[in-house]
């Protein structure tokens, strides 16, 4: 439901993008990593139509993004500057619904639904700034699945959070995937999380022009567990494999650091 066809993007004349050709199907939750300053951001803010690109295309479900899309929901990173402070947990997330002209009972109806189902159904009539960090990235979570979006964004939303509260919002995350079947695109700096709530994951190269560098299933069970996934030798393999990916080591380069560990192995043994 997603496709780039050689899109190209440029800031003056520093290039960020080059050629990036991706097709996203519908129901699929791409994960996108890379190193620093290589142009995720970049990346998200130009399938949102924030920014248009500077060359190739997008389009979503067939039709041309020129702007924002009425389909499209984006979460960042930076969530206390996302909500409005002065307004309620309840006001914030319905906010969006304006646009669709519902009443207001029929607003605070949907978003006490949603609100329930991040498990924020006490915090309603609280403030933003009455709430933990945690529960501030769930809040603006609420407001972008209230509008039940054909394609969510997510600029590493969990970026900030402590270990536990990241943990906890990844598992939301998958179970909200798992019900609604939203087409995600979520961007990362975390290498094992991209693997852990991934269907796939693509690796961006370093800059400048950055373009895809890897491109990888993610053929772990649906149903995922910090702890039994993570532990699991095919979580390992594929994280080493995104990890040298990020790190600008090709195949190439892995056979030979195999060979070599294998090498070292047979002195050993051979001692």
């Amino acid at each position: 439901m997603l496709q780039l066809s050689a899109v190209g993007q440029h800031y003056g004349d520093h290039p960020v993008l080059d050629d990036v050709t991706l097709t996203v199907p519908a129901g699929q939750l791409l994960c996108v990593v890379g190193p620093s300053g290589c142009g995720k951001s970049t990346l998200l803010r130009t399938i949102a139509g924030l920014l248009p690109a500077r060359e190739g295309t997008i389009t979503i479900d067939g039709a041309p993004v020129n702007g924002v899309p009425d389909s499209l929901a984006v979460v960042f990173q930076d969530y206390g500057r996302s909500l409005f402070p002065w307004l309620t947990v309840r006001d914030n997330v319905a906010l969006p619904l304006r646009r669709r002209g519902l009443a207001r009972a029929e607003r605070r109806a949907e978003a006490d639904h949603i609100l329930d189902r991040v498990g924020l159904s006490g915090a309603a009539r609280r403030h933003p700034w009455q709430l933990s960090g945690g529960m501030q990235q769930r809040v603006a979570i609420a407001r972008a699945l209230v509008c039940r979006p054909a394609l969510l964004l997510m600029d590493e939303p969990f970026g900030s959070l402590d270990a536990q509260t990241r943990e906890d919002l990844e598992d939301l995350l998958l179970e909200v995937h798992r019900t609604d079947g939203t087409t995600i695109v979520f961007v990362t700096h975390d290498i094992d999380e991209s693997v852990y709530v991934g269907d796939r994951v693509v690796v961006l190269s370093a800059g400048p022009g950055s373009g895809i560098v890897l491109d990888l299933p993610v053929p772990l069970p649906g149903r995922r567990d910090q702890i039994t996934t993570r532990g699991l030798p095919e979580f390992v393999a594929l994280r080493a494999e995104v990890g040298r990916a990020v790190r600008g080591q090709g195949v190439r380069d892995r056979g030979r650091s195999d060979s070599g560990a294998q090498d070292s192995d047979s002195r050993v043994q051979g001692t």
